[in-house]
């Protein structure tokens, strides 16, 4: 079993930036790929980006990058998820989430993750 808490959310205006932290127990950290999800009122969860369990291999999705990064300290079971220039419409609930394994499917989705964090609110206004 494998517990995430979320920690990092919060207000800010467009154009600002946040970090978001997603502290692990349970599971050995530094073998699971993680993962940051998404979900938007009325929309399906989707990823945002995903790393690797040696933080190796990221992934992000097309509306995300280059603003957002993923990042892993396996000393201290923590995954990141820097925001920078964030926009109206990255306002959501943010989850982390972590795999059985260490690698990270070419396309990540919700299925492909067993534990999830109980979600941190993200708003952006304009």
């Amino acid at each position: 079993q494998v517990q995430l808490v979320e920690s990092g959310g919060g207000s800010v205006q467009a154009g600002g930036s946040l970090r978001l932290s997603c502290a692990a127990s349970g599971r050995t950290f530094s073998s699971s790929a993680m993962g940051w999800f998404r979900q938007a009122p009325g929309k399906e969860r989707e990823i945002v980006a995903a790393i690797s369990r040696s933080g190796s291999n990221t992934k992000y999705v097309d509306s995300v990058k280059g603003r957002f990064t993923i990042s892993r300290d396996n000393a201290k079971n923590t995954v990141y998820l820097q925001m920078n220039s964030l926009k109206s419409e990255d306002t959501a609930v943010y989850y982390c989430a972590a795999r059985n394994t260490g690698w990270i499917p070419s396309k990540p989705n919700v299925q492909d993750y067993n534990y999830w964090g109980q979600g941190t609110q993200v708003t952006v206004s304009s």
